[in-house]
């Protein structure tokens, strides 16, 4: 299965997630971490990112930041792809450290920022890299140290955490702390890794007798996300909206789609661009639609009144189904 796109706005909540290849060690001693701490500092102060939680293990990390002015990618290239020469140079070694891409995660910030700063806060103390509450307070490899204020780091938005527990930083910490501490035994919480609200709903789901399709609306979930339902579908309309303006900057017209079309199809503009029911205008105009709207962003309203046809048919041909056999045919002529 392909891989699915990122996800990405300004002001998104991200929880990154980062592996060593075949599950290596991407953290051999303190200058592979601080080298790597100095290039988080760096690419997220670049880039305009607020980062509320991160920890460093031996083999993986896990980051929970805010993307500002950059979008996400090129913040973590300038740190994993940095980090990966000097990794290789330290160590003399050579290929690959990180094991294919990272993965991020769509946040839903008001329902899960706190939780996901503790569950990532906790990785050394539940990997058994500290033995205790007390010495994960000084480890420097993650920012719980820098939120109880045994480690300055300026570029942690330690205060931005502290706010959400009390109105003064003594007393937001003090609450930290016991909030921490109320989750120290939770243990590995799967379901805040993406698609935790259908894993949490996993018993309704299951629910003998439940009628197939049955409040389906309510099921919206995506691996990529971790909120609610509602959020989930406003990230994914966000999501569809940016690539079909991204589409739309190729320039492609209608005409120049229609005229591929007709070359291909050997079908008249008449023909195309009217309710001609012959089976070949019906399958020229359904994958004139589909690679209008998939390929170059246009909505169905807007191909329908190039076409002379229904709104609604055009709109439900765009975005239903899989690409027709002539449509791929089409697709691979066409201006990248």
């Amino acid at each position: 299965m392909p891989r699915q796109a990122r996800l990405d706005a300004p002001g998104t909540l991200h929880h990154v997630i980062a592996r060593g290849i075949e599950r290596r060690a991407i953290f051999l001693g303190p200058s592979d971490s601080d080298d790597f701490i100095a290039r988080l500092e760096a690419a997220v102060t670049w880039g305009g990112a607020a980062v509320f939680a991160w920890a460093l293990l031996p083999n993986h990390l896990h980051l929970l930041l805010r993307t500002g002015e950059a979008s996400l990618p090129p913040v973590m290239r300038r740190v994993m792809t940095g980090y990966a020469v000097s990794f290789n140079l330290r160590h003399k070694r050579h290929g690959h450290v990180f094991q294919n891409r990272y993965r991020s995660i769509v946040c839903e910030e008001e329902s899960y920022l706190l939780e996901l700063v503790r569950y990532i806060h906790l990785n050394p103390l539940r990997a058994g890299i500290v033995k205790s509450l007390e010495e994960l307070e000084t480890f420097p490899y993650s920012g719980h140290s820098a939120l109880v204020g045994r480690i300055e780091r300026p570029w942690q938005e330690t205060g931005a955490v502290l706010a959400r527990f009390g109105r003064s930083t003594d007393q937001g910490r003090q609450d930290y702390v016991e909030f921490v501490r109320e989750g120290a035994n939770q243990g590995n919480r799967p379901e805040l890794v993406g698609g935790g609200w259908r894993r949490s709903s996993g018993a309704w789901l299951e629910r003998p007798g439940r009628r197939r399709g049955e409040e389906e609306d309510a099921l919206a979930y995506d691996e990529r996300v971790l909120g609610s339902s509602d959020f989930v579908k406003d990230i994914l309309a966000e999501a569809e909206w940016e690539r079909r303006q991204a589409l739309r900057k190729t320039g492609v017209r209608l005409a120049d789609l229609a005229e591929r079309v007709l070359s291909v199809t050997g079908l008249s503009e008449q023909e195309l661009r009217s309710g001609v029911k012959r089976p070949a205008a019906v399958a020229a105009r359904r994958a004139f639609t589909q690679l209008a709207v998939r390929e170059y962003g246009y909505c169905g309203a807007a191909v329908a009144r190039y076409l002379g046809v229904v709104a609604s048919t055009a709109q439900r041909q765009g975005i239903e189904g899989e690409l027709s056999p002539l449509a791929e045919r089409i697709r691979k002529e066409l201006p990248r």
